[in-house]
């Protein structure tokens, strides 16, 4: 029994890491993506171009908002995971699984939404960047 319950304490600390690493990197390509909107790269007449970007950065604010209370809950749950060692009745147990699995439906949202946003971004800034003339 001992086994099973170590061996999903080890999932559930990979599935942290992981969390953690995606959302660095996400912080990461926020930047390049906020410094791609606030640059000169687009076609100044687009119609309606500043309301968008504006629109956009706004998102971006509020994606980064839920990143970074992602990202504390990931730290807290992790604290908590220590704490599961101390414990070593089964019932401690289920309290625990439970909100990882809660903050894994937290996190896979987040990705789906931040990915959504993204492309709304890029199909966007793609269609109306300044054509280099040869």
């Amino acid at each position: 029994m001992m086994m099973v319950r170590d061996r999903k304490i080890e999932i559930m600390r990979g599935e942290l890491q992981n969390w953690k690493s995606y959302l660095q990197f996400i912080e990461d390509e926020m930047l390049f993506i906020q410094g791609m909107l606030d640059s000169y790269v687009f076609e100044p007449r687009t119609p309606e171009l500043f309301e968008l970007l504006e629109l956009f950065k706004q998102h971006f604010v509020t994606s980064k908002k839920d990143r970074r209370s992602l990202s504390k809950a990931i730290k807290e749950h992790e604290n908590e995971l220590g704490g599961i060692f101390e414990c070593s009745r089964p019932e401690c147990d289920g309290p625990y699984y439970e909100s990882h699995l809660a903050l894994k439906d937290r996190m896979t949202d987040y990705i789906k939404a931040y990915i959504a946003l993204k492309k709304e971004v890029y199909d966007y800034a793609g269609s109306i960047l300044k054509k280099k003339k040869p």
